[in-house]
């Protein structure tokens, strides 16, 4: 019998100790999730701060958005507005009809008296 008495103290002392181990494991885990919930509810916090910033930012992008197709349609009225510049091929006066005409033939007269001294450089080479 007191074999008996000393083996089940001995189960006893095992089941106290098994016990208080998964006591301290319950423990650690809880503290572990108290943790882990903390986290999560500040990574809420910081996901609504940034939707709201998100959302704030969308509403300035439309904003200047809107503000540049105004600015746009007030300066394409402005340069409706103003008096278009004369292109090139339209000429101011008849004078500027014989400028080119002039220049067109000195510019040929000289495109051929520089052919004719590259042909001479030729010959001399």
């Amino acid at each position: 019998m007191l074999t008996e008495l000393e083996t089940l103290s001995q189960n006893i002392g095992k089941l106290i100790a098994i016990s208080q181990r998964h006591n301290e494991a319950r423990q650690a885990l809880e503290t572990q999730l108290a943790n882990v919930r903390a986290e999560s509810e500040a990574t809420r916090a910081e996901l609504a701060q940034m939707r709201e910033e998100r959302d704030a930012l969308q509403a300035e992008r439309d904003a200047l958005s809107a503000k540049i197709d105004d600015a746009q349609v007030r300066l394409n009225a402005i340069l409706e507005k103003l008096p278009r510049a004369r292109s090139h091929s339209e000429p101011d006066n008849q004078l500027d009809l014989l400028a080119p005409a002039h220049e067109s033939e000195h510019g040929a007269q000289h495109a051929e008296e520089a052919g004719s001294e590259v042909t001479r450089h030729g010959e001399n080479a």
